[in-house]
Formats: C-alpha cells, structure tokens, sequence
C-alpha cells in the first residue's frame, strides 16, 4: 500500500511541477527579452524555488562563518539528480550562471533559457578550440562579476556518493585567480536519484563552505586543489550517508 502511494504521489508531483516548469521557463524567456537577467534575478529564484516546493522538497542552507556572499566566486558542488541546479539556484545568495554541457542548449525551452541567460557552455566532445572557448567564455563571465557554478562529477551519482572530481577541470579553474567555494547537497539522493522517476519526501540540506583561495598557491598546494575540494564536499555527504544506515536503536521498556 505505502508503494502504491508513493507511485501516485511521484507522478502527480511530475506533473505539477512540469505544469509549473513550462509556462514559467516561457514566461521567464520572454521577460529576458526586454531585460537584463540581472534585474529579474529575484524572479529566477523564486521560480526555482518553487520548483523544489512542488517536487516535495524542504530546503535548509548552512553557511560557513567565512562564506562571504559578496564576492565573486566559482561554486563547486556535487551532483546528484536533475533538480541540483534548482537546488543551487535557491540557496547560492548571489548572482550566478552555470557550466552547462552544449547539447543542453539544443533542448526545446530549457536549452534556449540556459543559453539566454548566460549559461557558459561545455564542449560534449573536447578538443583545443573548445577548451580555449570555455576559457574565455569562463573569464569574461566573471571579469563582468558573474560567478559560475561547476559539478566537477561531470555526471550523477548512483549510489548517493561523491564521484572522484575531474582533475583537469581544476587545471583551468585554479589559473583564474577566482576563491573556490566547496558545496554540500545533502539529502538529495535520498529524494530522487538516476534511474528513478520517484520523488520521496525528503529535506534537502546545502552547506556552503569557506572559500578556498586560488590566488598565490605553491606548485604542491595547486596540484593539491582538486582533492582538497572534493574532500571538503564529500564530507558532509558521507557523514548523512552513515547516519542513514544506522540502525534505529529499540526502545527498552521498563519493569
């Protein structure tokens, strides 16, 4: 019986959230037209945060006492399922676009939103000319003070883990001079994961971490970057990971 419901309600909450998606990718589309994405950044939000609430999802944000949301930064972050980027979008408290594959930009509504609102595209298939457009495309977004958010995963988990970063995404991003911030999503596997189409009810929890400073690094401690940042975001991940697996202790009753 619990099965059964939790089939009806996964699909009623599909279909609600794409009743939702479609017409406010559309409208947000058409606003984009007239103004700058900045400006209706407000809007983004809320729309990505109602997205979650119709999913099913309660959001919690733990900030680190030496996040500063002021400044300009790439956010690096696991990846989970296909609402992380709706998760980023409704915690990170500053402006921000993301790397997002090319062939994303190819899908009806959501590619053409992506690609209107400043998404940088990544190269399916990398060759020189297309790491040198990332690149470029990477520093002029943040030289306009746009931070970018990275899954330097490049795919989702499947059994709720961090999957070992890309090292060579670090090899550009440490050259930028940019600070790292390291992001925890925490919980979202156990709401919906690959493979699945169901939708549990479930709190998601996102930690931003400190910034880590790329500026002045040794040789050792550049080479060290990408482990580091892993094992900052996995941290948190793993800690509820076991704490999910514990047995729940049985109640001991009294004489």
């Amino acid at each position: 019986m619990k099965q059964a419901w939790l089939i009806i309600r996964s699909t009623f909450l599909w279909i609600i959230s794409w009743l939702h998606f479609v017409p406010g990718t559309l409208i947000l589309l058409l606003v984009a037209v007239f103004l700058d994405p900045r400006k209706t950044d407000p809007m983004q939000r809320l729309f990505a945060r109602n997205i979650l609430r119709l999913a099913g999802v309660r959001l919690r944000v733990q900030r680190a006492p030496a996040f500063d949301p002021r400044r300009t930064s790439i956010f690096i972050s696991n990846h989970v399922n296909l609402f992380d980027p709706f998760v980023l979008y409704s915690s990170i408290p500053q402006f921000f676009r993301g790397w997002e594959l090319e062939s994303h930009f190819k899908i009806p509504v959501y590619g053409w939103l992506m690609k209107r609102y400043g998404n940088v595209p990544v190269a399916d298939q990398k060759t020189p000319g297309s790491l040198r457009r990332l690149i470029q495309q990477t520093k002029r977004a943040l030289e306009n003070g746009t931070s970018l958010a990275v899954f330097p995963e490049g795919k989702r988990t499947l059994d709720g883990r961090v999957i070992p970063f890309q090292k060579g995404i670090f090899r550009i991003l440490r050259d930028l001079d940019v600070p790292i911030v390291p992001v925890s999503i925490v919980g979202s596997y156990q709401f919906n994961h690959k493979g699945s189409y169901m939708l549990f009810p479930s709190t998601i929890v996102v930690h931003l971490h400190g910034a880590i400073e790329t500026k002045g690094l040794n040789d050792s401690e550049r080479e060290a970057l990408c482990d580091r940042v892993q094992q900052i975001v996995s941290i948190p991940v793993e800690e509820a990971l076991q704490r999910a697996s514990k047995p729940v202790p049985a109640m001991q009753g009294g004489a």
